[in-house]
């Protein structure tokens, strides 16, 4: 153990310059113009890979982006881990928002801020570094898989039919993830959950132009208008979900394990002043913590429609259109709520406009046993680094492989994440702490090394 934290601080600068080449290459998979930025990270992570010491890495191609794979096998009689990440990364809009190009990665009081720093491709790339040090010290316990992917951020639409098609190769004994966040770094944690999503886009269209909003105002129905009350129509006076049959297989939190988070350290005047608010919202009858991570939401990610440029333009728009996303919680499935959500803005569209819904992605919720194998050894690693026992705790993200890798691997998941709540995720701005990047490389190993000693008890 000694001589893993010796490698790590003797190389840690050479870890930081070669994720910051990597968050240089703008690999968004939600945009076709950045097709060849995709080739590029995906061959940046299969180098990277075979430097750290993996035996085998190959660039598997797919209808869309490809997918990296790579493995380190030591002993087949020894208990294999499969680390799972993603190489791509969100758009970066607002680019006006951002302090430093999203894609010229700067460190600024002690934090890496790049698109992708956090999400996921400083996460990943910890355990890129942890087998480095592992095989430089010659201490590998376990034998290690990688499948890194470049379409997480649009659903991975790909990544299923990889999966049943590739069985054997991706056979392991857990996947590990870390694409998830600690509570602090004072109060380490573990998300012994994540939710589902369902994602889908609404167009309300109306008159075949755009109308002069004085010649026509009052007499035609406006799209924009019509799109609002929809979508307001969707929560109650308590920001309860009124789509019928919304919350029929929710499995409620138990009273024992609302008082666990409620144990969980929590600012609320800190919460506010982070995010700039004056109050916090959500479901009546429900913490923030609660709101975050045991209940299923509906948010409102994009809206527009009408004249949106410098100056005024009186205008009745032609269409309005919104993407709208609902966070979901077990038992709840993503193709049954996608379902009620497309048929709930199809059936309230009034008489005068045209409403057009349609499905972009989702994935389901996914829930780990605490009393795995896998779970005790990445709570026992957390322990040995920080000195604390981490604090189990439900994300409120979405990581939508989780439930096709149980169902075709037949494996469970762990979650050992390093990032914040507060690292601008899917935000202008994004950062990853250089002692959580450090942190993470520090702990992974001992994370290999519980597992196997716990797997042979």
């Amino acid at each position: 153990m000694q001589a893993w934290k010796e490698y790590q601080d003797q190389h840690k600068e050479r870890f930081l310059e070669e994720l910051l080449e990597l968050l240089r290459i703008p690999s968004i998979s939600a945009r076709s113009e950045n097709k060849d930025d995709m080739t590029t990270c995906a061959e940046a992570v299969r180098e990277s890979l075979l430097k750290a010491g993996a035996d085998k890495v190959v660039i598997y191609p797919t209808p869309g982006h490809p997918i990296v794979y790579g493995e380190k096998i030591t002993d087949p009689s020894l208990p294999t881990v499969l680390v799972y990440g993603h190489y791509d990364v969100q758009p970066p809009d607002p680019l006006e928002l951002w302090h430093s190009g999203p894609f010229e990665p700067v460190i600024k009081d002690g934090k890496i801020f790049a698109r992708g720093a956090c999400d996921d491709k400083g996460q990943f790339y910890m355990h890129v570094k942890a087998l480095e040090t592992m095989v430089q010290t010659h201490s590998l316990p376990t034998n290690i898989k990688f499948c890194i992917e470049g379409e997480e951020e649009i659903g991975s639409p790909n990544l299923a039919n990889f999966v049943r098609e590739n069985r054997e190769l991706l056979k392991a004994d857990v996947v590990l993830i870390s694409d998830t966040a600690m509570i602090s770094m004072e109060h380490p944690s573990i998300d012994i959950g994540v939710r589902g999503l369902s994602y889908i886009e609404v167009e309300v269209s109306g008159p075949n132009r755009d109308l002069h909003s004085g010649v026509y105002g009052g007499a035609v129905a406006n799209p924009a208008t019509i799109l609002a009350r929809m979508i307001a129509s969707c929560h109650d006076e308590n920001n309860h979900v009124t789509i019928p049959g919304f919350y029929d297989d929710v499995v409620e939190a138990t009273p024992e394990e609302r008082s666990m988070m409620a144990a969980a350290p929590y600012d609320e005047d800190e919460f506010k002043k982070d995010l700039g608010v004056d109050a916090v919202w959500g479901e009546k009858g429900f913490t923030t913590n609660e709101r975050t991570g045991i209940r299923p939401t509906i948010e409102v990610n994009g809206i527009w429609g009408g004249y949106t440029g410098e100056g005024a333009k009186t205008v009745l728009p032609a269409k309005a259109s919104a993407k709208i996303s609902a966070r979901l919680v077990p038992n709840q499935s993503s193709r049954t709520i996608t379902d009620k959500l497309l048929n709930y803005f199809k059936s309230i569209a009034p008489a005068g406009v045209t409403v057009k819904a349609e499905e972009h992605h989702g994935g389901e919720p996914y829930m780990t046993p605490v009393d795995s194998i896998a779970y005790k050894a990445a709570a026992a690693a957390i322990g040995d680094t920080f000195g604390k026992t981490p604090i189990p705790v439900r994300g409120g993200g979405s990581i939508p492989i989780c439930a096709l890798f149980e169902k075709e691997l037949n494996i469970k998941i762990v979650f050992m994440g390093f990032g914040l709540d507060s690292d601008n995720l899917h935000s202008p701005n994004e950062k990853y702490e250089l002692f959580n990047f450090y942190k993470g490389i520090e702990t992974i190993p001992h994370f290999h090394k519980r597992f196997a000693e716990m797997s042979r008890s």
